[in-house]
């Protein structure tokens, strides 16, 4: 929890918030032609080294805090060096992989359907990746790592995007994101929102619930009408924002100064702003939320992707993912991780076995023309619009 605010600061910066994929009840991405591309039937030779892409915090090897080091022991093992990028955003990632120079990514869900649909991603044989087998099955085959049933990626952990409220200027406690929304006027200037196109699914969540005529059936799938139905909502929310966050001590600070007092969070926030004696709790709304789970995808062009499967199924063994649970502040992937954390709640407050907890999330999409949602009688506004719309919205 502390720990990732240590891993973050480490990379100089706090973007984790990018880091962090369709309604946690839904099965592989429909109605998304991705190209022809086939997994690797089987491993090889080790070609020496593997250069990954990653969030900061995902790939540890002392340099940054001496105890902190889940690549050493990877490298002595494997024989694979490991050579890392820390990204500080989704975009970025896309653009590096596109290069050809990286073999494998922890691409969140606003990142992996452009992989895949650029033909940069390939698919994954998991039967090559013995840990994947204690993966969590709320993990397997979901909208944002997979087509039609077939896997793209191998999941790392997930997390919610949590309304969080000063405990001591908003009364009564929330549980609805009508506070941020159409109750936001009561705490002008001092709603805080996340700073991205994404958040936009946040709104469509919101409107999914509160104004059914409008039909929303996936936060990710909207059509037009959808689509400026949610922009709308943002553009009368923005006159009460007091300030957009992807820097998550930014937010934490706003929180303790009462710049902020109401809006979305995650739950390592929500544990470090409480340990700097913040009066502030969190809770997932009765509409549900949005959340992140990001995802190990490998390069249809790697160079070295027998290293590349070796890394994939080293950082989800029990031990290894157990300790990037703890340091970036997350629910870890596989299932036997939650008894080897330092910590022996952090499975419980991050809800990682609580199967129920997650299918109220609707972890991060990349919003593609081909409605995610099934319909073939619409067209649905890809990422591209999103990106175009958050400009707008935020003036």
């Amino acid at each position: 929890m502390l720990y990732s605010l240590k891993a973050a600061a480490a990379a100089g910066v706090l973007l984790l918030a990018t880091a962090c994929g369709s309604s946690g009840t839904s099965s592989s991405a429909g109605g998304f032609d991705p190209p022809d591309l086939k997994p690797r039937k089987q491993l090889g030779k080790t070609e020496g080294k593997v250069n990954l892409i990653a969030w900061a915090g995902y790939v540890e090897d002392g340099s940054n805090d001496p105890k902190v080091d889940w690549v050493s022991d990877f490298e002595q093992q494997t024989g694979c060096q490991v050579s890392s990028k820390t990204a500080a955003s989704s975009d970025e990632m896309v653009s590096l992989m596109k290069t050809g120079q990286y073999d494998a990514v922890s691409a969140s869900g606003d990142a992996s359907l452009r992989l895949i649909a650029s033909g940069d991603a390939e698919p994954v044989n998991t039967t090559l990746v013995p840990h994947y087998k204690d993966v969590f099955e709320g993990l397997k085959k979901k909208d944002w790592n997979s087509v039609d049933g077939v896997p793209y990626g191998i999941p790392h952990g997930r997390g919610a995007n949590l309304l969080m409220y000063n405990t001591e200027k908003v009364s009564p406690a929330p549980d609805s994101w009508s506070a941020v929304f159409d109750r936001a006027s009561a705490h002008k200037g001092k709603v805080t929102a996340y700073d991205s196109p994404i958040y936009i699914a946040d709104a469509a969540l919101y409107l999914m619930k509160s104004k059914p005529s409008l039909g929303i059936k996936n936060p990710y799938a909207l059509d037009q009408k959808q689509f400026d139905a949610a922009v709308d909502l943002l553009k009368d929310q923005n006159r009460n924002i007091g300030e957009y966050w992807s820097d998550y001590l930014k937010e934490i600070s706003a929180f303790k100064s009462g710049n902020s007092v109401v809006g979305t969070s995650w739950q390592v926030i929500v544990n470090a702003a409480q340990a700097e004696k913040a009066p502030v709790k969190a809770v997932l709304p009765k509409e549900g939320a949005t959340g992140w789970s990001d995802t190990w995808m490998i390069s249809a062009k790697a160079k070295h992707p027998n290293c590349a499967y070796k890394w994939m199924n080293w950082i989800i063994s029990p031990e290894v993912n157990a300790q990037v649970a703890e340091y970036f502040g997350e629910a870890p992937a596989n299932s036997k991780a939650c008894a080897l954390t330092a910590a022996k709640n952090h499975c419980d407050t991050f809800h990682a076995a609580d199967e129920p907890y997650w299918k109220k999330v609707h972890f991060w999409t990349t919003p593609v023309a081909q409605c995610l949602d099934g319909r073939k009688d619409a067209k649905c506004v890809p990422y591209a619009k999103w990106v175009q719309a958050w400009t707008e919205i935020k003036g």
